[in-house]
């Protein structure tokens, strides 16, 4: 007899009964993935989850009665639990989508608009990609208190003494609320910073606007030929790779389509091996929670050209992949837990890794 494998247990939450059935048919097409049950609304869901206790738990982000992000907001300090949004590409989608993911969400899709047929299988394997990723990933992180003010004086004075450096950073899953509490933590006076954070088009604009408005910093999706300069931080936009070169004393965003790299398009790699080229010593790496390898090449070149570099510990972060790999390989110096991470970008500034 061969060894039972353990599969996931999943419930999928939609208010469509077609769209249910869809996915319980497209997830179960999987071995590893088992759909418990399904539930036409949160309420249902509740009940449901006390019940089956799954492992991963797919959520409509628009239902009647009570939204996805509602739902989230009163599970997750209760019952934490990996949720994997489902949601439209439509201009509201993406604004609620990312506030899930604020909530608590581990990661989302997004629902074909057009070529249904052939979106469908596309949407349904990343799914059960996604699915397999967020059964490994720590719900507890999200809650981590946001960096407190105590910081605020230091960072002022040490990042206003820094406006020639640029500083990277790469994330994944996870990575839109890590992102979100460090950059939040930073004065109008920070250096340039650059992000690819692995979005699909049509969401990084609206995770830019997002930060702009809680941020002393101006954020912004970048576009080609935007300058790195002090108070601004630059997001990559959705399929398309973003590199850093220097013209004159500026450092300038180029912003074009390309095949992925690592699986991503932006990614991670491709900003940080062009930081490495063009800014080298006068640059900060940072990788953050996600899964994968993506940027671990890169912060190792950035490394070796003489930038400081640092990743998000496993204890906070949401998927200890990309951190983990940076790690090992040698590209990034340290390890800091999420709250710490500001601090130590500013230190980085100066300098010092710890």
């Amino acid at each position: 007899m061969g060894i039972a494998v353990k599969t996931i247990k999943v419930l999928v939450v939609d208010d469509s009964a077609l769209v249910r059935e869809i996915l319980a048919q497209g997830l179960a097409m999987d071995p590893e993935i088992e759909v418990v049950g399904v539930a036409s609304n949160p309420y249902v869901a509740r009940d449901k989850i006390v019940r089956l206790r799954p492992d991963v738990l797919t959520l409509d982000v628009e239902m009647p009665k009570m939204d996805g992000v509602e739902f989230l907001k009163r599970l997750m300090p209760q019952y934490p639990l990996p949720v994997v949004m489902v949601s439209a590409l439509a201009k509201k989608g993406a604004k609620i989508t990312l506030e899930a993911l604020a909530a608590g969400a581990v990661d989302f899709v997004t629902k074909p608009s057009t070529d249904i047929a052939r979106g469908l299988n596309a949407m349904l394997g990343e799914l059960r990609q996604k699915i397999k990723i967020a059964a490994t990933a720590n719900v507890q992180a999200w809650k981590e208190k946001r960096p407190s003010a105590l910081p605020g004086r230091f960072l002022k004075v040490a990042l206003a003494e820094s406006t020639d450096k640029v500083i990277a950073i790469g994330a994944s899953t996870g990575g839109t609320e890590a992102i979100r509490r460090i950059i939040r933590a930073f004065p109008a006076s920070t250096p340039g910073i650059v992000i690819v954070q692995h979005m699909p088009p049509g969401f990084t604009k609206h995770f830019a606007q997002g930060l702009n408005e809680i941020c002393e910093m101006e954020v912004l999706e970048a576009r080609t030929n935007d300058r790195v300069m002090p108070g601004r931080v630059l997001i990559a936009p959705g399929g398309k790779h973003m590199t850093v070169r220097r013209s004159g004393g500026m450092y300038l965003v180029t912003c074009e389509e390309g095949a992925n790299v690592n699986g991503h398009c932006p990614s991670v790699d491709v900003l940080f091996n062009s930081v490495a080229r063009h800014v080298g010593s006068n640059a900060v790496g940072v990788i953050l929670t996600g899964m994968g390898h993506d940027g671990a090449a890169g912060m190792l070149a950035m490394r070796q050209a003489g930038a400081k570099t640092l990743a998000q510990d496993e204890h906070s972060s949401v998927v200890f992949g990309m951190p983990k790999v940076a790690f090992e390989k040698g590209g990034a110096e340290a390890l800091f837990p999420l709250s710490a991470i500001p601090n130590a970008i500013a230190l980085a500034l100066h300098g010092r890794c710890r």
